[in-house]
């Protein structure tokens, strides 16, 4: 059954109009008039609220933040920990079908042995110089035809066909906090070095000095590489 918009703006208008006259007439002195008049300006302005509030645009930005999150990890529990479950698992399978960029939730099981490097490894870009952390690898390439076009030049076709990995930078060196997916080609291993991102906690559980280890539910993904 369709949701009616206007009833529910005006329902929302009356149960917020109704304790906000009572505090009004209460707290104020202003003559019974001027109060009327305060809480017409006050609906008007609920109503005006509500209206901005109550657009599919808005609700399509929260749930698209929401899910976002979820991906990422950030809705993550203890009991969940406890399991080495994670929503992120079935969250992934909904919204990335296609896997790109290390988003695949299938366990990377048995481990390649021409796949060089491991999650939780702390990297820095040999041309770019920035530092990050391993978050996720391909076998091969795995992004939009798009993205591969621009990202992988003509001179190197063969960066589709070696592994790739996604990367957490360093917010150290570069300020907006970015996840990364290079060709192995790009990267070298550093340690003693502890890598600073909003999203790291999401991933990883701890630092022991060298590397990051992962949360129960990535090593379901790469059960090998720690």
């Amino acid at each position: 059954m369709p949701i009616n918009r206007a009833a529910i703006l005006q329902f929302s208008v009356l149960v917020l109009a109704l304790p906000a006259q009572y505090l009004i007439s209460n707290w104020t002195s202003t003559s019974s008039t001027q109060r009327s008049q305060d809480v017409r300006d006050l609906a008007l302005g609920i109503q005006s609220w509500t209206t901005r509030i109550f657009t599919l645009k808005t609700w399509k930005n929260l749930c698209s933040w929401m899910v976002a999150k979820i991906q990422s990890g950030e809705f993550y529990s203890d009991e969940e920990d406890d399991m080495g479950e994670s929503p992120a698992i079935e969250v992934l399978k909904y919204r990335e079908k296609d896997g790109h960029f290390a988003g695949s939730p299938e366990p990377r099981s048995p481990r390649p042995a021409h796949v060089k490097y491991r999650v939780g490894q702390v990297i820095r870009h040999k041309k770019w110089g920035y530092r990050g952390v391993i978050t996720g690898w391909d076998l091969t390439a795995k992004a939009p035809e798009e993205w591969l076009k621009q990202m992988h030049p003509k001179d190197k076709p063969y960066w589709r066909n070696h592994p790739n990995y996604a990367i957490l930078v360093d917010t150290r060196d570069r300020a907006v906090p970015q996840l990364t997916y290079i060709p192995e080609e790009n990267i070298e291993i550093i340690t003693n070095t502890k890598i600073i991102h909003p999203e790291i906690e999401n991933y990883f559980e701890g630092f022991d000095g060298s590397q990051f280890l992962a949360r129960p539910w990535l090593k379901v993904i790469y059960p090998h590489d720690q």
